[in-house]
């Protein structure tokens, strides 16, 4: 449906005065809610006061409510944890704390509350605004306030953010701060890993979740564990037989290491809590392995916010700002919110009651309800974590897959097994290994013979392919680069030699795993069907490029990856200069001709400007952007960050830009210049690229079973439909299959990048965050959803 942009100039702030507090624990990336609700609501022309130490600051009142400025919340984005503070208060849960909390912000004519919390702080939020107009008419009583101040300050509009690192709160597919708690989960699996394996040791770690398990979900799937204890899926009677059986089985197969990960409110089936230092004595005493315990802590709380959380964090908190401009005293508080890719707002009090439905499921024992509860994004991470971490005896797997499919009207059945080819294709993308191994495990489970293609479709060519099992894959996960060998090669000048190699291994289908080579690749080998039998077999790409330029998908393995060492550079470089003169950096960034990276490390390390080649700039444009940083360095600023893509402009080189802002900031600020280069294709793959990649592969290749099926006819596979070359990109909330060949209308083939991007709508929020007049479509915004409930079945067809 088309719609007409709606851009929020019409919304106004003048006279309105908003509050914004951080309560209950504290989680990375709250700072950049603060940031963002700060510099939204002066840009709109609002008043916003800081409300110091939660609710605890609101019932004292004095000091800890305090106007602020855009400078305020200065270099406050890559801090960790909250520079406002917060508290618990019990004098707010009773009317008399309420009372004074209302008068307190009465005085400052504060009638919107930006509230940055988990459930308890945001149940807490919607009391006070229903109890607000009672708490008015008893304050006027007293005679603390008069009858005009009743009628002016009426309504109190309250609109939620979701702070908290256990991401426990349904309705939202990530709370702020939970891939940063993420980040250093992974950060010490990956250490452990490296000493278990010297010592041949076993690691029972215990991570943070009373009363959600997602951390430990995620974090097992994204390192490989053995074993996960969560509360919403306690283990079968029994359960500790097969963990030790589970556990030597690894050990036999030449596996050095085991990792166990329990979340610290971890139940078995009759809701007894299963502690780490149980599970350690247990292996100690039935299999002998030397065993450790770490227990991770505040750790998970701690530390700089990584860039997912920062955008998250930006991107609400802007969409707080304009739900609390376009609220009436009918609209119910809301929670703004991200499902899939989408922002979106939902009734707080809907949000908390499912949440609270999510515990009261687990203590009556309905488990599968309370996972269900959840969201279809934690049964999906629960479901490929099933599938992937434990290998079927080969008498479970199906053998004779194709029983099930053709009988042949002459000779009965026909018995066969499929064999699946997997490759790398293009530059080496984080994440990349992780999708190989939910494949080839995905398609031994499901009864395939798995084999490797080392080098893209050059080794294709050359024969280098080979079989590949369930144990080879062990330990990929966390391992950057690309372990099979990645060539940008494309096969049309291998066709025959190709063609030979899938004859030769009988190869039934085919999976690509990379950037927009394996997309061209795909439709190469496309357009040979005609010339060529041995390509008339289903085929899957699955995108994987730091550029994220693939079309038909919202992501791209390795892209965050990539992203996050933008930010963590920039904030490097930001602090090379603390305590130093004024200065200006300007970093150049990979992508090819798409802006992604350039646009989101802008977003993410709170740059001044980016440039793109999607939104074209010139001279003047150029001039306008160095004499805002010139007015910016004359206040209390003192340094300035500016992101350039590559090859977003042939002239305006990253030299041009480096002497022309030197030139023109002479007397102000100096500067200096950085080209990030390789080190954004490094480094391990972050939580966000593992749990991506494994999720994504292992869908891509249940739908190559499926076309299998569908495409067996008379003892051989036999797929010439555009629908039989597929790719599988995430699409706003959904993970959705698409044939390569409807993909091209929507291709940019001379620059490879999709002619519409959806980041492309976040440009003018990093400009507002920037201090520059702008236009924002807030057409996507705005629409108040109901929390929904889902079929079982939406968790295997629905978002990641």
């Amino acid at each position: 449906m088309d719609h007409q942009p709606k851009f929020f100039e019409n919304l106004s702030g003048t006279g309105k005065a908003i509050g914004v507090l951080t309560s209950g624990g504290d989680a990375q990336g709250m700072n950049a809610a603060v940031r963002a609700v700060v510099r939204m609501g002066i840009y709109v022309k609002a008043k916003v006061y800081f409300v110091y130490e939660g609710y605890q600051g609101m019932v004292d009142g004095g000091d800890n409510i305090v106007e602020v400025s855009w400078e305020s919340v200065s270099s406050i984005l890559q801090v960790g944890g909250t520079v406002i503070g917060s508290a618990r208060c019990k004098s707010f849960r009773t009317r008399e704390g309420r009372l004074q909390a209302a008068y307190n912000l009465v005085q400052r004519g504060i009638t919107n509350l930006c509230v940055i919390g988990g459930d308890g702080s945001l149940t807490g939020a919607n009391l006070f605004r229903e109890e607000w107009s009672g708490l008015l008419e008893e304050l006027a009583q007293k005679g603390k306030i008069d009858e005009e101040a009743v009628k002016k300050y009426a309504y109190l509009n309250i609109v939620g953010m979701v702070g908290s690192i256990d991401n426990d709160f349904c309705g939202t597919d990530m709370t702020i701060g939970t891939d940063s708690a993420l980040h250093r989960i992974i950060e010490v699996v990956d250490a452990i890993m490296t000493t278990a394996q010297s010592h041949q040791r076993t690691f029972v770690l215990e991570v943070m979740g009373r009363h959600c398990g997602y951390l430990a979900l995620v974090s097992a799937l994204a390192c490989g564990a053995d074993w996960v204890f969560i509360p919403e899926y306690p283990p079968e009677e029994g359960w500790e037989d097969s963990m030790c059986v589970k556990l030597s089985e690894n050990r036999a197969r030449k596996k050095r290491l085991n990792i166990i990960i329990v979340a610290e409110g971890a139940i078995d089936c009759h809701n007894k809590p299963i502690t780490s230092e149980k599970v350690k004595d247990l292996v100690v005493q039935q299999l002998g392995f030397d065993t450790r315990v770490t227990i991770l802590g505040h750790v998970q709380r701690g530390g700089t916010p990584s860039a997912f959380d920062r955008i998250l964090a930006s991107r609400m908190g802007v969409e707080a700002v304009l739900a609390l401009l376009e609220a009436t005293p009918a609209t119910p508080a809301c929670v703004v919110s991200l499902s899939g890719n989408q922002a979106v707002r939902l009734p707080l009090m809907e949000c908390v009651q499912m949440t609270q439905e999510v515990q009261k499921a687990m203590d009556e024992g309905r488990f599968v309800e309370a996972v269900r509860l959840r969201g279809r994004s934690f049964e999906n991470n629960l479901n490929t974590y099933k599938l992937l971490s434990h290998k079927k005896p080969d008498a479970e797997l199906p053998k004779d897959l194709s029983l099930t499919f053709q009988r042949s009207k002459n000779s009965g059945f026909f018995l066969t097994n499929f064999n699946v080819a997997v490759l790398n294709v293009g530059a080496p993308a984080a994440g990349m290994n992780a999708a190989v191994r939910a494949a080839v495990r995905v398609g031994i489970t499901e009864g395939h013979k798995m084999f490797a293609v080392i080098d893209g479709f050059e080794g294709f060519a050359r024969g280098k392919i080979k079989e590949i099992s369930w144990g080879d894959v062990g330990g990929w996960t966390g391992q950057g680069g690309s372990i099979l060998g990645t060539k940008r090669t494309l096969p049309a000048k291998y066709l025959e030699k190709i063609a030979d190699q899938m004859r030769t291994n009988n190869i039934n289908a085919l999976m690509v795993i990379g950037g927009f080579e394996a997309y061209l690749g795909l439709l190469e080998l496309s357009a040979a069907r005609e010339k060529y039998d041995e390509f008339c077999v289903p085929m899957v790409m699955v995108p994987a490029t730091v550029s994220n330029n693939v079309p038909g998908s919202d992501f791209s393995i390795g892209a965050d990856t990539a992203l996050n060492t933008i930010t963590d550079t920039c904030d490097r470089i930001k602090q090379s200069a603390s305590g130093t003169k004024r200065r200006v950096f300007i970093i150049e960034t990979m992508g090819g001709y798409c802006g992604y990276l350039a646009n989101m490390g802008a977003l993410a390390a709170g740059a001044d400007a980016a440039y793109i080649f999607e939104e074209q700039f010139d001279i003047r444009e150029l001039q306008a952007n160095v004499e805002h940083l010139t007015e910016k360095m004359k206040t209390s600023i003192q340094r300035g960050l500016v992101l350039r893509n590559e090859n977003c402009n042939e002239n305006y080189t990253t030299d041009f830009i480096y002497q022309l802002y030197s030139e023109e900031g002479k007397g102000v600020f100096d500067c200096r210049k950085n080209v990030l280069g390789h080190m954004q294709q490094g480094g391990a793959p972050s939580p966000f690229d593992r749990n991506f990649g494994t999720k994504i592969s292992a869908k891509a290749m249940q739908w190559i079973s499926k076309k299998l099926k569908e495409t067996y006819r008379k003892g051989k596979v036999f797929a010439n439909t555009d629908d039989s070359v597929c790719l599988l990109g995430m699409r706003r909330r959904n993970l959705v299959f698409q044939p390569v060949a409807e993909l091209k209308t929507e291709t940019d083939f001379v620059h490879r990048i999709p002619k519409e991007q959806w980041w492309l709508k976040l440009r003018p929020l990093m400009k507002i965050l920037a201090k520059y007049k702008t236009s924002y479509d807030v057409s996507d915004s705005g629409q108040l959803e109901h929390v929904a409930m889902h079929s079982p079945k939406e968790a295997e067809t629905g978002a990641i």
